[in-house]
């Protein structure tokens, strides 16, 4: 063998070795690691500091006085819950809940996140898990809280024999512990997820997560608690109308209002002012929604008309079918989030989700490309209803397989059907495409019988570029 062929050889050796021993180093750190899941020892928060979701405090107020006075409930042999599922929408508060549980309890903390038992070397995820329960025990009474469970407790698929799976033995590992400890420990497992239809039935079922609690989205009167809590932490004057305020955000979770509040009290700071009013909140909201409106910009003419003749569509029909709906503003102006323009409306809150009122959001979410349509002609209209129509077709296909308002789908959730049957919904599609032309030409209808009054929104547009509520009512 020649010389540099020898070399070539103990160099690849070499290598080997390096990489050999940087995985063993790599897997010793994480099992070294496992001592060191970090914890909150306490929390000062209270149910007073979190706003709204009243019914969801009562239910886990009854948990902090099961963990304080256990005597209280032994003369009966009721037993404590030794998990809460805590669902619902992303910021609607589902950890700030498991924190004031902790801090009315009076008891450690242990946060975590079920991404920190989705281990590469098989056997840690499971290790962790372990651990941590262990140093729950050490501490008597506590609450564990872990935050995005779905990372380690998805289904496992039905048939599914895959018992050496890293994940199946992590989920396992946290089943047996909380099977494992005492009905009187005081150790309570608090989860939380947005999905908590991906969960697996196991952690589900009583003896697991026994009590499953939906965080929800506020109504307008937790808004306004919300709104005031918030308030309450700034500089704010004390004549904002939190009533108008609780009206505009409606579908908001808390901590949009939070982000809200927030980027009003930079707004304020921008403009030099001394403390929030309620001109830079709803300056905020129409940041939020619809973006910066850009300013200076070399006036495109024929852009401007087609847009405005598109919002104009879109204002006109929400009023002509919804005129419980609040048209807050309709704007030509050019915005951050790449719009060419919008139309921003709230729904009546307090309406029930009929059918009717599904397909009158569709309608609304094509008037603006039916506007150009009919005012410049089908080859003429251009890409601007792009965001209109991916909103529509999510709401068609709910419409469709989710709500079974469509007369061919029975009473049938499509999705399920598909999902139990293992079978592509081939009809969906069909019925999807049926649904949207029926609804265009109904708005094609509308638009053509009003087109003057289109016309006059789409001129005041073109002269003013903002209209609000009040000058739509009095135009129409």
């Amino acid at each position: 063998m020649e010389t540099y062929q020898v070399v070539a050889v103990i160099g690849v050796l070499i290598f080997i070795c390096y990489l050999f021993f940087k995985n063993k180093k790599s897997a010793q750190k994480e099992i070294n690691n496992l001592n060191e899941i970090e914890y909150v020892s306490s929390s000062n928060m209270k149910f007073d500091d979190v706003a709204g979701n009243y019914e969801a405090k009562e239910s886990l107020q009854e948990i902090v006085d099961f963990i304080k006075n256990p005597e209280k409930y032994s003369r009966l042999n009721a037993r404590m819950p030794k998990g809460v599922m805590l669902y619902g929408s992303p910021g609607t508060g589902k950890t700030l809940m498991a924190k004031a549980m902790a801090g009315e309890a009076e008891v450690p903390f242990y946060a975590v996140s079920g991404s920190d038992f989705v281990q590469v070397y098989a056997g840690l995820g499971a290790g962790r898990i372990r651990n941590l329960f262990k140093k729950a025990k050490k501490s008597g009474k506590s609450v564990i809280f872990i935050d995005e469970i779905d990372a380690i407790g998805k289904k496992r698929m039905n048939g599914n024999m895959r018992g050496s799976d890293e994940g199946d033995r992590t989920l396992n590992a946290l089943l047996t512990e909380m099977s494992g400890f005492a009905d009187d420990s005081g150790i309570v497992v608090v989860a939380a997820t947005n999905r908590i239809d991906t969960l697996d039935s196991a952690l589900l079922r009583p003896g697991r997560f026994d009590r499953q609690i939906e965080i929800m989205l506020p109504d307008r009167n937790a808004r306004k608690d919300i709104l005031n809590l918030y308030l309450s932490k700034k500089k704010a004057k004390q004549d904002i109308n939190l009533d108008n305020i609780a009206d505009l955000t409606v579908y908001f979770s808390g901590a949009m209002i939070e982000n809200l509040i927030n980027e009003a009290a930079l707004l304020a700071i921008r403009e030099d002012s001394e403390d929030i009013n309620e001109e830079h909140i709803k300056k905020a909201y129409l940041e939020i929604l619809a973006g910066s409106e850009k300013k200076n910009l070399a006036e495109n003419s024929r852009q401007k008309i087609v847009t405005s003749y598109h919002e104009a569509g879109h204002a006109f029909v929400s009023k002509y079918l919804m005129p419980d709906s609040k048209v807050i503003r309709v704007s030509v102006i050019p915005t951050s989030k790449g719009a060419g323009g919008y139309t921003l409306s709230t729904p009546n809150g307090s309406e029930v989700v009929t059918k009717k009122r599904i397909r009158n959001q569709l309608a609304v979410l094509m008037a603006g490309r039916v506007a150009e349509e009919i005012f410049f002609g089908k080859d003429n209209i251009t890409i601007g209803a792009q965001n209109d129509i991916e909103k529509a077709t999510s709401l068609a296909v709910d419409y469709i397989a989710k709500y079974g308002m469509d007369d061919d789908s029975a009473f049938v959730n499509l999705g399920i059907l598909a999902e139990k049957l293992n079978i592509p919904l081939a009809s969906v599609e069909k019925s999807v495409k049926n649904l949207a032309v029926e609804i265009y030409e109904e708005v094609i209808n509308i638009i053509e019988n009003n087109k003057e009054k289109v016309e006059k929104i789409a001129k005041m547009l073109i002269e003013k570029e903002v209209i609000h509520e009040d000058e739509l009512i009095s135009l129409l």
